[in-house]
């Protein structure tokens, strides 16, 4: 199988075209670089960028009369038709343009505000005055079909099973891990959000219901640039968040260091209620606390006119804390029985490194271009538990449970893309393997010492190696009609070994996953979009490892490592209207999906995770964004989806239902120059259900304003959230041996203050090159 499809990626056609165009761009006599030479023939397009020294070389499909022009910086310099009759020389000569130099200012193309694309949903954040001067999450939040819980993680609106990736590479973190990171970056240094529903082949196909890609900003400033960033959260308790970012680029170089820093704590609570034969009552008060601190390190250096090496590194360290207060009633047949009170003190450090290398070239006639890649993620987290139990009857149970998770990930890479005239082709292959050593251990205080039960202890290692090779064509039939089509085939084999109980475990599986895409553009303010993808959601480490997380001396939180993923179909279609109006609707069906159960036998309450539901949704999604009056800058958007839910092998219970969510954004400038902006935030979801789970109204109202100073290089915002307290996480788990109900607050209210300055040299040139790294989500 796997020489079948490298033979069918690598053993592509390959055409020789005997036409071309070259010459020299000048002006007063000097070579002008990064010109963009664009050849046009009957409606089709071919580009090419003049180097250093003004030279260009464009390869052309045929014979003919071509319309040539010359773009700078955006700007359309030249305008000029030449026959083409093989080989042809041409030489471009720039009048020196008569301005007045005015420092600090770069006159660019505003881009929408949102944007729809047949596979995404994009978001610039950089030119929305309401998203600057924010963390991160806050950013992530004001995105258009995207929801942040401080618990539960990151999710797209009616759909489950999401990954997210900072350019282009998955984080590998658990959901509360995921939202740590996010806090500590800036949305001053955040280019643009992508909600990609259907991926295309050249993508993991991790992610059920697709990814999300946050874009950094590029470092583009000759010179000398950078920002800092200083940030103060009040909510039940303070916190602060800092960021620098210093840039360096000439004509060959382009570095950037971002630093990050961190500090939080909040009061969460957690009620939690089982009705049954067996009964709970259990309620935590809670306060979360924590820091980190980071680095980021990135270098592009461009060996000659067609390749370029790079280099990015990245460094994570924190410490994430809870101090738990819990109280636990036990029931038989509605029968009080028993209560615990167990007084928890969770103490949690971690270490991130990753670390991406790359190599890009372009060769042969057409432009061709070949990728390679490699990565390496590490992730240690070290935590330990202590509690101390004390029962009804006055038995009292200390206990240590300390941990530590090493999570290692290396993968290689190598991506072809060859533009031929019949359609854009796109190929490649990937390697990943995947490392995973855990130990646990529960530890008693008996007579002053800690004696290790092993009964409850464990240490257990997994390896996951996946292979993946993929092919795609694109294809532009004129102006109206598009289309693209992908193939990703992807192998799997994983074994994992409880060393403590000598349970092994063995697997392997490849699937293939189809893409495919039709674009309509029926004039300039109507596109219509039509997509598929097939997609897989493998589980975290943690959900299959089988050791057991204890809260108390009866609750525990333990993974199946007979967990399978589970595969999902997405059927998308969309229109957008101006660029302003977006809607889609979709179907989604889901295969073996997983979850986190809980079941309460007697006093004993236990967590894990199984492959329980399929389930059949579909929903509309509805996005308007538009600048009224000139000041008043307006993104609202509305949610529909309705889910079946078929149960299977568990007590879980079937469902079926909608939810509702609707988000609504305004911005909204005090003063003619545009420096003040009011801010006017609301989300909220009605009653709604998913699974087998109902979710009652929640919602959150956000203000404040937003001050620019010293020609917008200071930025001062001050901004209330959830000002009503509407954010909290009410609703029922529906069991066929009973109601699980939860009533969850994590502290949503909250002050920030927040001061950000730039500086530099504001001189533009270039790109970035983004790495591409989607497992290191699978570590959590």
């Amino acid at each position: 199988m796997k020489k079948t499809l490298l033979s069918v990626i690598f053993l592509l056609p390959v055409a020789a075209f005997s036409q071309s165009i070259t010459g020299r761009i000048t002006e007063t006599g000097n070579g002008v670089s990064y010109v963009e030479v664009v050849a046009i023939k009957d409606q089709k397009k071919q580009t090419a960028l003049s180097d250093e020294k003004g030279n260009y070389s464009l390869k052309l499909f045929e014979n003919g009369n071509y319309n040539i022009k010359l773009i700078q910086d955006g700007v359309e310099i030249s305008n000029k038709d030449i026959q083409i009759n093989g080989s042809v020389k041409q030489d471009f000569l720039i009048e020196k343009k008569k301005e007045k130099q005015i420092e600090g200012v770069t006159l660019t193309s505003r881009k929408k505000l949102i944007e729809r694309k047949a596979d995404r949903l994009v978001f610039n954040v950089a030119n929305s005055v309401a998203s600057q001067g924010m963390d991160g999450v806050d950013a992530l939040a004001t995105t258009p079909l995207v929801k942040v819980d401080d618990n539960t993680g990151v999710s797209i609106v009616g759909k489950s099973g999401v990954a997210v990736m900072i350019n282009d590479r998955i984080l590998n973190l658990s959901p509360a891990e995921l939202v740590t990171y996010l806090k500590s970056l800036r949305s001053e240094n955040i280019e643009k959000i992508e909600v990609i529903t259907a991926p295309p082949a050249k993508y993991e196909a991790q992610g059920n219901s697709g990814l999300i890609n946050i874009v950094l900003k590029k470092n583009q400033n000759l010179g000398w640039s950078g920002s800092l960033t200083t940030s103060l959260q009040q909510q039940t308790y303070t916190g602060t968040s800092n960021s620098a970012t210093i840039n360096y680029q000439n004509e060959k170089l382009r570095s950037s260091l971002k630093l990050r820093q961190n500090k939080y704590a909040k009061h969460s609570y957690e009620n939690y209620w089982i009705e049954g034969a067996d009964g709970l009552k259990s309620n935590d008060n809670r306060r979360d606390f924590g820091d980190g601190l980071g680095a980021n390190l990135s270098i592009d250096y461009q060996l000659g006119s067609k390749s370029s090496i790079g280099f990015i590194y990245d460094y994570g360290f924190g410490h994430s804390n809870m101090d738990i207060v819990n109280t636990s009633n036990y029931f038989q047949n509605s029968s009080y029985t028993n209560t615990l009170f167990t007084d928890a003190a969770h103490r949690g450090t971690s270490m991130q490194h990753t670390a991406s290398a790359y190599y890009d070239l372009k060769f042969g006639k057409q432009d061709n271009k070949l990728s390679i890649t490699g990565n390496y993620f590490s992730n240690v987290p070290d935590t330990t538990i202590n509690f101390t139990t004390t029962e009804s009857s006055g038995d009292r149970f200390v206990v240590k449970s300390p941990s530590m998770v090493d999570y290692k990930i290396y993968s290689g890479q190598a991506d072809l893309t060859l533009p031929y005239q019949f359609a854009k082709t796109e190929t490649g292959v990937k390697f990943t393997n995947f490392d995973n050593n855990s130990k646990i251990a529960y530890q008693n205080l008996t007579n002053g010492s800690y004696v290790t039960d092993p009964l409850k202890s464990n240490e257990f290692d997994y390896n996951e190696k996946n292979y993946a090779a993929y092919i795609s064509f694109e294809k532009s039939f004129n102006e109206k009609w598009s289309a693209k089509a992908g193939l990703r085939y992807e192998y799997s084999v994983v074994s994992g070994n409880s060393l403590t109980s000598g349970q092994q475990t063995e697997n392997s599986y490849g699937n293939f996953f189809p893409t495919a895409y039709i674009s309509y553009k029926s004039n300039e303010n109507n596109t219509f979009n039509l997509n598929y993808s097939k997609r897989i959601n493998r589980p975290g480490f943690r959900a299959i490892n089988p050791y057991r997380w204890y809260i108390n001396i009866n609750s525990y939180f333990t993974g199946n490592p007979f967990l399978k993923p589970s595969i999902n179909h997405n059927i998308e279609f969309s229109y957008i209207y101006k660029g302003k109006l977006s809607a889609s609707a979709y179907f989604q069906r889901t295969v073996e999906g997983f979850g986190q159960l809980a079941t309460l036998k007697n006093e004993n309450r236990i967590s894990t995770f199984e492959n329980y539901y399929n389930q059949n949704s579909m929903g509309v999604s509805l996005n308007y964004s538009d600048t009224f009056f000139k000041k008043w800058e307006a993104n609202y958007s509305a949610n529909y989806s309705y889910m079946n839910t078929d149960v299977f092998a568990t007590d879980a219970e079937s469902r079926k239902g909608s939810s509702y969510d609707f988000d609504i954004q305004n911005n909204i400038s005090l003063n003619k120059s545009k420096t003040i902006q009011l801010i006017l935030n609301y989300w909220f979801r009605l009653p709604s259900n998913s699974r087998n789970v109902y979710m009652d109204f929640a919602g959150s109202f956000t203000s404040g304003l937003k001050i620019s100073l010293m020609e917008r290089n200071l930025q001062m915002n001050v901004m209330v959230s959830d000002i009503f307290k509407q954010g909290k996480s009410v609703g029922k788990i529906y069991y066929t041996t009973g109601i699980h109900s939860y009533n969850n607050y994590y502290d949503a209210r909250r002050l920030n203050l927040s001061v950000t300055y730039t500086f530099g040299n504001r001189k533009i040139k270039g790109e970035s090159r983004n790495v591409n790294f989607e497992e290191k989500s699978r570590a959590n």
